[in-house]
């Protein structure tokens, strides 16, 4: 390495996961191109890696949030360029970040253009899941499966579900930074293939577990979910009380694929796949999107969730360019259906060319993985500059929603100590 190159991480090279970070270099020639590269290693032990050239200007300094990249993999002034931009070693890989405790670690390095490019400097960022004083507790009581945290003090603060198809205590734990009391809980708590049921009434269990806690104040509780979650969701919504608000991210408005039971009865039908639709394409991944069959199709409306019967607020979250279902045309469905019931409960927010998988911003974007449920690779959908775009946006707009929804009462959590 050189001694006069020096790399920065601006504010600190340790910060939040959803957090952004400043990326400067100092001591290079004037007018000198360079490589700046990004890597990291997620739970999984896969390798993401991204690259981009940049030129210093007449000082011999490069500040990514006023520098644009000249090419790799981005180009233009992406000052969080080097993380969303990160791909796989190996084709349809998920960057898999799923326990709290230990951060997400990046390496930025600074090289010489060209090959494989002499290393300048490097700085290692260190992306941090649990902030200061926020407290995890596993979960193992009755039905209930999950991970609990809490923000540091007495509260009181709100709470919210968070219903990850495949249990993930990413965004749970950076809720809580934010100041909610989040459960995080899985709907698949098995293999896919041997769970032949839902049961409603295990989620509710959950939701009253997090009423209870102490230094929770709002009346009712949160639901924050995406893809088969989302259809869950909707039920609690419409099934269970106390359920204020539910953000809906790229799901169904229908059950989808098992059959859904509260209090011993089925309650919802499954709306089923049509494997014949799913399209296959040169990369080995598919395009799962037209292989749900219509909700709205006679046959099927046994499984619509009755939204109309909720009492609580919608945030509907759709990517335009979701290549696993239709995401935008579920929206469109419900919000036509509650308005025709008079309901005024529900907003919406699209995004034209984000896909699926939309998270906690700052992660690498993923075209495509193994589905979780279905157990071969499909694409998910977005543009990657466009993707990481609606995901700073809308992490922004899930906290809004959830502080304008969930009033805090102090008396709450005093009548509970």
């Amino acid at each position: 390495m050189s001694s006069q190159v020096r790399l920065r991480l601006l504010p600190s090279a340790r910060c939040l996961f959803d957090e952004p970070v400043q990326v400067k270099v100092a001591g290079l020639r004037s007018r000198q191109a360079v490589t700046m590269r990004a890597r990291s290693t997620d739970e999984k032990g896969v390798v993401f890696s991204s690259s981009a050239t940049y030129r210093a200007d007449g000082s011999g300094e490069i500040n990514l949030d006023r520098h644009p990249s000249l090419g790799g993999s981005y180009v233009g002034v992406e000052p969080t360029g080097l993380l969303w931009s990160m791909r796989a070693d190996r084709p349809h890989k998920r960057f898999q970040k799923t326990n709290s405790l230990n951060p997400h670690v990046v390496k930025f390095s600074v090289h010489e253009e060209g090959g494989e490019g002499r290393m300048l400097a490097e700085a290692t960022n260190e992306r941090v899941l649990m902030g200061d004083g926020v407290r995890r507790a596993l979960v193992k009581e009755g039905n209930i499966w999950g991970v609990l945290f809490t923000p540091p003090g007495d509260g009181p603060f709100p709470a919210v579900l968070d219903l990850c198809t495949l249990m993930s205590e990413k965004r749970a734990c950076l809720l809580a930074n934010k100041g909610f009391v989040v459960l995080a809980v899985g709907v698949y708590t098995d293999q896919p293939d041997n769970v032949k049921e839902i049961l409603l009434d295990r989620f509710e269990e959950a939701k009253d577990f997090l009423q209870r806690q102490p230094q929770v104040g709002s009346k009712g509780v949160g639901v924050i979910s995406r893809s088969k979650g989302a259809d869950v969701a909707l039920s609690l919504a419409a099934f269970v009380p106390d359920v204020e608000a539910v953000v809906w991210i790229n799901g169904c408005s229908a059950n989808v694929a098992l059959p859904l039971y509260y209090k011993k009865h089925q309650i919802l039908s499954p709306l089923l796949f049509n494997f014949d639709k799913v399209i296959p394409t040169e990369s080995g991944a598919a395009i799962c999107k037209y292989g749900v069959k219509d909700p709205l199709a006679e046959e099927n409306k046994g499984s619509l969730v009755p939204i109309e019967r909720a009492e609580g607020r919608f945030l509907f979250v759709a990517s335009e360019d979701d290549l696993n279902w239709d995401s935008k045309g579920y929206a469109d469905e419900m919000m036509e259906r509650l308005k025709r019931h008079g309901k005024e409960n529900f907003e919406s927010v699209y995004y034209p060319r984000a896909g699926h998988l939309l998270e906690p911003p700052y992660g690498p974007h993923c075209p495509s993985s193994r589905h979780g449920v279905l157990s071969f690779p499909v694409l998910w959908g977005g543009e990657p500059k466009a993707h990481a775009a609606a995901e700073v946006h809308l992490w922004k707009k899930i906290q809004e929603f959830f502080r304008t929804h969930l009033s805090c009462d102090a008396t709450q959590t005093e009548a509970k100590l």
